[in-house]
């Protein structure tokens, strides 16, 4: 090659991956990841290496440990963060998502990995990224052991990016929760929602930008916040308040309101022959339900197909265990009240459904 010619071949960084700014943004997240080491990943390689690792000799102290698994993301409620430039919070809805799912069944959250692509590597906002998700570890118990950032300049967009995370929990085999434990009688406890949480927001989105013309800097009184501070509420997690629940009462299923909304959710942990019924009346949703349905003229039902209505999980006990079971949650600053009850099938077609209308 000619001195005349150096230096004009391709290369990745023209191609538009920095590789030095990947590098910083790893160096921003450490102080981040280390705290929320578990003594089962203390010592252990630490952030940076091929592989997370953990120590299974923790498993030990299990009879017959099961492993649960779960893997999810945050939806287009990213674009609200890319939009408002606030990187902190979205984490902790990833970590939501994958984590109440894996407390459903009665495992303990482990360890969670995680997933950042990019159009651009901004060092500073993927490290903002990764503070939520570590925060968002914290309060669920578990270790953020790694996760990758992929740069895929061309494909998106330099300030667009999406995140996803898998984590894995454990429970014991003669303590795993589910439709098998469920009997007649037993009380459905809800437990509120801190708001959309990350689910439905194309439809939010749709009504609120398209139907309504709303912005997101925009003041509203029923919220005492802007749009956008609502929208961007993160995720309640739940899991360190299902599991103290599994130590202070009989519980026999958990159901983490998502995509599909309440009755969808709850009528995949309820057994052929039984049927769940939610009364509408114990409780009134938030302001943001109510917006969402008037603004874009969205029946009832479809509302309630597509968001979580102000409950963000579940819980089936025993009718004897309903007041310790509350006391718990309250102890723990959940709010929660006993929404419905167990009963026979009968000639229902699905296992749950939702009757009465809301209290105002």
């Amino acid at each position: 090659m000619s001195e005349t010619t150096a230096g004009t071949g391709a290369s990745y960084a023209a191609a538009g991956v920095d590789i030095e700014a990947g590098d910083r943004a790893v160096e921003l997240m450490k102080e981040w990841v280390k705290k929320t080491q578990r003594p089962e990943v203390a010592g252990l390689g630490g952030l940076g290496g091929f592989a997370g690792l953990f120590d299974a000799s923790a498993l030990k102290r299990f009879e017959r440990p099961l492993l649960a698994s779960a893997t999810d993301g945050v939806g287009t409620k990213v674009d609200l963060a890319r939009q408002l430039g606030v990187y902190d919070t979205i984490g902790h809805d990833l970590v939501a998502m994958v984590m109440d799912d894996i407390v459903v069944c009665g495992a303990e959250p482990l360890f969670m990995t995680d997933y950042i692509c990019v159009g651009k590597v901004h060092p500073e906002r993927v490290a903002a990224i990764v503070k939520g998700i570590a925060e968002g570890c914290v309060l669920a118990g578990c270790a953020l052991v790694g996760g990758e950032t992929a740069e895929h300049p061309g494909l998106l967009g330099p300030d667009d990016f999406d995140v996803a995370g898998a984590g894995t929990g454990a429970v014991e085999a003669d303590r795993l929760l589910g439709p098998d434990r469920i009997r007649k009688g037993d009380a459905v406890i809800a437990m509120a929602s801190s708001g959309l949480h990350s689910n439905g927001y194309s439809l939010v989105r749709h009504v609120v930008f398209d139907r309504a013309k709303m912005t997101l800097d925009q003041q509203v009184e029923e919220f005492g916040r802007t749009l956008g501070e609502e929208l961007l509420e993160p995720t309640k997690i739940y899991s360190l308040d299902c599991l103290a629940l599994t130590r202070t009462t009989d519980v026999h299923a958990f159901s983490h309101v998502t995509g599909g909304g309440l009755a969808a959710n709850l009528a995949r942990v309820i057994p052929d022959g039984l049927h769940a019924t939610v009364d509408r009346s114990t409780w009134a949703p938030g302001a943001v339900f109510d917006l969402v349905g008037k603004a874009g003229q969205v029946e009832r039902l479809e509302l309630e197909k597509t968001l979580n209505m102000g409950v963000g999980m579940i819980a089936v006990v025993p009718e004897d265990s309903v007041d310790v079971a509350l006391a718990t949650l309250a102890d723990r600053g959940v709010e929660s009240w006993v929404a419905g009850e167990i009963t026979d099938r009968g000639d229902h077609a699905t296992g749950a459904e939702l009757v009465g209308d809301y209290a105002k």
